[in-house]
């Protein structure tokens, strides 16, 4: 019989919100294969959308370096390729609108800040559960100094692409190298190039944490610990980087071997591919060198320019986020309280201008002006007179009138739109609208206005596709008009309709 006094021990669990995050982060993804049915300008069931969004960050995070990033259309381009394989068959302009799709989607433009939130659960020391919004973005558009944009994929991008959310990142590399030497002595090189490929993404993550230290310490030292955390994450990063540089060496020194005796043109391919990908991971691993030397330097510098650089300045009020968002659920009479403060105190004190003895007796002893008795002389304005501008000419009417002229003919609007081409290239666009108004005819107003006849048309089992206009064609005809009743001349419009179909 169960305890009714019993209670769980429910404790704060750090990794269980990390797991929490990492499935936040593949929630875009997902989202992409839900949100493809809605894609009107394709039918993009074939495409596999969280496969070509993992392609994009994966390219990506290959491309951009320490410093800077991928290049916009270079990415569009590489990423194109891999959609065109998921669907051969299909145009290549729709590929093109597929991966720009992707890629704004990872990007996440309709978002004001482009960053996804998704709520998750945490502990808080003292036991109690709160729901808190995780923030975060797969793909960054940044600005270089010259102004130009390229992409960089964020921490979170890295982390679901090598999958390092929870795992130390140095043993995580030391396996996956033991792993690719073991691949190479068995000849499996084509396994072998995938883990060296997800080695170099480890890089690529490595890296970048440390990018966004440096980054931090520019734009406040006091934010980043370099007591502890920083000084033992570069120790560590050092002894890192040179155990990496010498094993990547004597493993692309193997491979170079493995390619220079192979004999099947297959395998030499792939241990040339293996080559290139091991020694891009030597020269970002000396690239990431450099820069753990210089870190140290890089805050005594920003120290020292911080620290007498004056009183840092306050953060710049956000009225979108700091006053609409939270005053929505308000009432209205909280709400007028707290703008009323609001832009009381951000306005800020006005300064009254107090002038010193020396300049008030001079304003005070200065004569009275002169007050003239009529104001200043009001200038006449020069007027223009505006002519009506003319989309077509009377002579084009005329002509449009005539080739519309059919009174014992039945034409196709087809011929009667290369017709008129050759006479003026701006007609068709006239005889076009008139055949369009001549699809729904005002009978009753041609005969209230004693018209002797009314430009008919009806559709054509035919497609038109002439002088830029496409759509269903119509067969045209020029009706007389008699003196009869309104029946009567219904009855003669359904016979001479139906002769001419």
């Amino acid at each position: 019989m169960r305890d009714e006094s019993w209670t769980p021990d429910v404790t704060v669990d750090e990794g269980l919100s990390r797991r929490a995050k990492a499935l936040a982060c593949t929630a875009p993804l997902h989202d992409l294969d839900v949100r493809k049915g809605m894609i009107e300008w394709a039918e993009a069931k074939t495409y596999l959308m969280a496969e070509i969004a993992l392609y994009t960050i994966d390219q990506v995070a290959i491309t951009m370096d320490f410093d800077t990033g991928a290049g916009h259309q270079q990415i569009m381009d590489r990423v194109q390729q891999f959609v065109a394989r998921q669907a051969p068959n299909r145009h290549s302009k729709e590929h093109a609108r597929v991966t720009a799709w992707v890629l704004e989607s990872l990007i996440n433009i309709g978002d004001v800040d482009r960053a996804f939130r998704c709520p998750y659960g945490a502990v808080d020391p003292d036991g109690v559960y709160r729901v808190r919004i995780f923030d975060f973005k797969l793909i960054e558009e940044r600005r270089d100094a010259a102004g130009k944009l390229y992409l960089r994929a964020s921490h979170e991008a890295l982390n679901v692409l090598v999958g390092a959310l929870d795992t130390d990142v140095e043993s995580a590399q030391i396996a996956a190298e033991v792993k690719l030497d073991n691949l190479i002595r068995r000849g499996r090189l084509a396994d072998a190039k995938q883990v060296a490929q997800q080695a170099q993404r480890l890089t690529i993550w490595y890296g970048d944490m440390i990018r966004v230290q440096l980054d931090a310490t520019k734009r406040n030292v006091q934010a980043v610990d370099w007591r502890e955390k920083v000084p033992e994450l570069l120790d560590n990063a050092l002894a890192h980087v040179e155990e990496r540089v010498k094993a990547e060496r004597a493993i692309a020194k193997y491979i170079a071997e493995a390619r220079d005796e192979a004999e099947d043109p297959v395998r030499k391919s792939h241990a040339a591919d293996l080559v290139d990908s091991v020694e891009d991971c030597v020269r970002r691993h000396i690239k990431l060198h450099t820069r753990l030397i210089g870190a140290r330097d890089l805050f005594r510098e920003q120290q020292d320019r911080q620290q007498f650089s004056g009183t840092p300045q306050r953060q710049t009020l956000d009225p979108y986020g700091h006053l609409l968002i939270p005053t929505l659920d308000l009432p209205v009479a909280d709400v007028a309280r707290l703008t009323n403060r609001y832009f009381t105190e951000s306005s800020g004190p006005v300064v009254q201008d107090v002038p010193d003895l020396a300049a008030l007796i001079p304003l005070l002893l200065r004569p009275a002006p002169e007050r003239t008795r009529f104001a200043e002389e009001v200038l006449d304005p020069n007027l223009e007179t505006v002519e009506e501008q003319k989309r077509f000419t009377d002579r084009q009417w005329e002509q449009a009138h005539a080739i519309l002229d059919l009174p014992d003919e039945v034409r196709a609007l087809s011929d009667l739109l290369d017709e008129a081409a050759a006479l003026d290239p701006e007609l068709p666009e006239l005889v076009a609208l008139l055949a369009l108004q001549a699809y729904g005819p005002q009978t009753g107003t041609a005969l209230r206005r004693s018209d002797h006849q009314v430009l008919l048309a009806v559709r054509a089992n035919a497609n038109l596709d002439s002088q830029g206009f496409e759509g269903d064609d119509l067969l045209l005809t020029t009706a007389r008009l008699l003196d009869l009743p309104i029946a009567e001349h219904q009855a003669q419009f359904t016979k001479h309709t139906g002769d001419d179909r």
